[in-house]
């Protein structure tokens, strides 16, 4: 009977240990079924006071919404008013946008049938010049007359083909000389197959009457009036103000390297610049020279003036020289500056033909007349044109 090791339970613990597990299991129960009522009472509680915040943004937000609410910034209303304008230092600069319309300076003169100027009332003048530029009428600012300083070049032909008028035209341009003012400025140059300054510009009538002396044995018969033309005018062309370019040549051009046309488009190009030629080429006739070759460099010479608003002088007597120096000293004294602003304000580098009229009342040439009552033939001297400026000028 108590051979046997082993221990036997009684059968009715285990009956007690599931009636203790299923106890455990009810009590689970009991605990999860009290702590939904408070889990469901705090999402409400959320959702309602997500809700709240929706209903207190303004009805004008916009954008797309979230849990959270909208997530664009709100818009702003019309009828706010703009932020004020930021203040401006009273130390910095003010800037402003204008374009420069450069004003077109034209010298003009009123020459009466024996070829002295006709010193007209200002008065009338200012009343009665009329300009076109390319055939349409301008404004004209101001009309006065000229009282500003000669800057002028006296350029001499100075070769062996007609030494003996040349000599005497020397002589006679001493009285170009003689009449300048203490304020003028003139320079003396010479050419044959090229240039020579004899003396720069200079307020000394001495040093003048002294280069002009420097003239006595020419050593070349070429004549390359072209090349010496071409380079005065660019020396000018640097020169500020009005200037004069007094030629004193045969107008036969030998050796140049440069052509008429060139010469042209120079002249053209060069501002501000009358020129007034003397041509001494009748001697020449005498040497054998054509009469078609001289007339045609008489027409060359004449025209390198009427394109500058200058005039050309054919001496054909030693005698005339003297008065006719002395009458351009007076035309360039005695004229008129006309300015203007151009209608046309592109800067485009073309060149626009001038046209200057004294015009009457009705629009006809003005009828001008002397103290006995009898009408005064006159022409009225200006340049053909100008060059208009390039806008990198």
């Amino acid at each position: 009977m108590y051979g046997d090791n082993r221990l036997i339970f009684p059968r009715k613990l285990s009956v007690c240990c599931r009636s203790g597990g299923i106890a455990l299991a009810g009590l689970a129960v009991v605990l999860l079924s009290l702590s939904l009522p408070a889990l469901t009472q705090s999402d409400s509680g959320n959702a309602a006071q997500n809700q709240s915040q929706q209903d207190q943004l303004p009805a004008a937000a916009g954008g797309p919404t979230g849990e959270s609410g909208p997530i664009a910034v709100p818009k702003k209303n019309g009828d706010e008013t703009p932020p004020p304008k930021p203040k401006i230092a009273p130390e910095a600069p003010e800037y402003s946008l204008h374009v420069n319309v450069p004003v077109v300076t034209i010298d003009t003169h009123v020459m009466g049938q024996d070829g002295r100027p006709l010193a007209l009332p200002l008065d009338v003048v200012q009343e009665h010049f009329k300009v076109w530029e390319d055939g349409v009428p301008q404004k004209i600012q101001s009309v006065s007359i000229s009282k500003a300083p000669i800057t002028a070049v006296l350029l001499v032909e100075f070769a062996a083909t007609n030494y003996r008028f040349m000599y005497d035209a020397l002589n006679a341009s001493y009285v170009f000389a003689s009449n300048l003012q203490p304020q003028d400025w003139v320079a003396v140059a010479s050419f044959d197959l090229k240039p020579h300054i004899i003396v720069d510009f200079t307020q000394d009538k001495q040093a003048i009457v002294g280069a002009l002396n420097t003239l006595r044995i020419p050593a070349f018969q070429e004549t390359d009036l072209f090349d010496a033309m071409y380079d005065m005018l660019d020396r000018l062309d640097r020169v500020p103000g009005r200037k004069e370019l007094v030629v004193v040549a045969s107008g036969l051009d030998t050796f140049s390297k440069l052509n008429l046309d060139q010469t042209y488009k120079k002249i053209k190009a060069t501002p501000n610049v009358t020129i007034y030629t003397i041509c001494t080429g009748e001697a020449l006739l005498e040497m054998g020279v054509s009469s078609i070759t001289m007339t045609q460099a008489q027409s060359q010479m004449n025209f390198f003036a009427k394109m500058t608003g200058g005039r050309s002088y054919v001496p054909r007597l030693l005698g005339q020289l003297p008065d006719i120096f002395r009458e351009v000293t007076g035309a360039i004294r005695d004229q008129y500056t006309i300015t203007y602003k151009p209608t046309n304000t592109r800067q485009d580098g073309t060149y626009r033909k001038l046209k200057v009229e004294l015009v009457g009342p009705d629009d006809k040439p003005l009828v001008i007349k002397d103290q006995k009552n009898k009408e005064i033939k006159y022409t009225i001297i200006a340049r053909d044109g100008y060059t208009a400026k390039h806008e990198v000028e």
